[in-house]
C-alpha cells in the first residue's frame, strides 16, 4: 500500500499555467501505473494558457465551475463532473466562478512536460 496526502506534494505551475501537486507519478513515487493524478487548480478570473498535450486527460472537477475549450467546442464544468479530452487538441480552462477551481487531472501515459505544447 501507497499513502501520500496533498500537502507533502510540492505545488509548481505546469507549462498551461495551472498550479499542480502530483499525487501520483511513476517518476516520484513507487508505483507503476499507466497514468498519473495531479490535484489542480486555478485562481479565480484565471485560466490556463491554450495548449495541446501528446496524451490523453480526465479532468475531475472536485470544487468550483469553469468552461473547458477544446478544439472548437467549449462546454461549462462543475463540481462532480468529470471530461475526457483527447490526445492532440488544444485546450484551456478558464475559472467562471468566484472561488478558486480544483480539479484532478488523470493523464495516461504519465503526463510529461515534454508532450505538453503551449500554444500563445
Amino acid at each position: 500500500m501507497f499513502v501520500k496526502k496533498p500537502e507533502n506534494c510540492a505545488e509548481f505551475t505546469a507549462s498551461d499555467g495551472c498550479r499542480l501537486r502530483e499525487l501520483l507519478h511513476n517518476k516520484n513515487d513507487p508505483v507503476d501505473l499507466p497514468y498519473s493524478i495531479a490535484l489542480a487548480r486555478v485562481e479565480t478570473g484565471g485560466r490556463t494558457y491554450r495548449h495541446r498535450l501528446d496524451r490523453t486527460e480526465v479532468y475531475y472537477i472536485l470544487s468550483g465551475c469553469g468552461r473547458l475549450h477544446v478544439d472548437a467546442e467549449a462546454r461549462d464544468v462543475a463540481a462532480g463532473e468529470a471530461v475526457l479530452v483527447p490526445p492532440g487538441t488544444q485546450q484551456w480552462l478558464e475559472n467562471t466562478d468566484d472561488a478558486e477551481l480544483r480539479f484532478l487531472a488523470i493523464v495516461s501515459p504519465p503526463w510529461s512536460e515534454a508532450g505538453d505544447e503551449r500554444l500563445e
